[in-house]
């Protein structure tokens, strides 16, 4: 049996409704989908996404595995970039269940369980959905997700660097060269 995991934060993310205690009211929210941190760009670029997009204004809460939310605990002690993580089968059930409304979700996906999550999230809601693939098999990966989506893909393991100027395309945060 697995241990109960403590939320930190807030778990609804629907500031459009105040009858549930969700993000700051008027808003907007994200919600980051993440795998098995195996693959050590994952963190790196998770913690930059969530920086960005709390920059831009929107509240973002993490799911995750265990060893994820540990992770970001660690990464992110005084809650700078992640207010809100989750266990990720809760953060499912509750986009199944229509409990919680993300603006945008970004689901991040190194094996065909992320392709699975993601495409999952994409048949329950309508909000935008960023697919971010990665890791060694990126391209074969991303063959796989058939549904609609924005796909972020790059065969990056180590070194961020190439996946994080796709993602700052995509979000329009890439510097002009004009």
């Amino acid at each position: 049996m697995r241990p109960n995991l403590r939320v930190r934060g807030v778990v609804k993310m629907d500031p459009a409704d105040p009858s549930k205690d969700g993000g700051e009211p008027g808003k907007k929210t994200a919600l980051l989908l993440l795998g098995c941190p195996e693959v050590p760009v994952q963190m790196g670029i998770a913690l930059y996404l969530a920086s960005r997009l709390e920059k831009s204004g929107i509240s973002v809460g993490v799911a995750g595995n265990p060893s994820v939310i540990q992770l970001i605990r660690v990464s992110d002690p005084d809650q700078h970039y992640v207010k809100r993580v989750m266990n990720l089968e809760k953060a499912m059930a509750d986009l199944i269940e229509g409990r919680v409304h993300p603006d945008i979700t970004v689901a991040f996906a190194h094996n065909d369980a992320g392709i699975s999550y993601a495409a999952t999230v994409r048949h329950v809601s309508a909000s935008p959905l960023y697919l971010i693939i990665f890791g060694r098999e990126a391209e074969a990966l991303a063959a796989l997700a058939e549904f609609e989506c924005e796909k972020i893909v790059e065969r990056a393991v180590h070194n961020p660097a190439q996946l994080k100027k796709k993602i700052d395309k995509v979000f329009g945060w890439a510097a002009s060269k004009s």
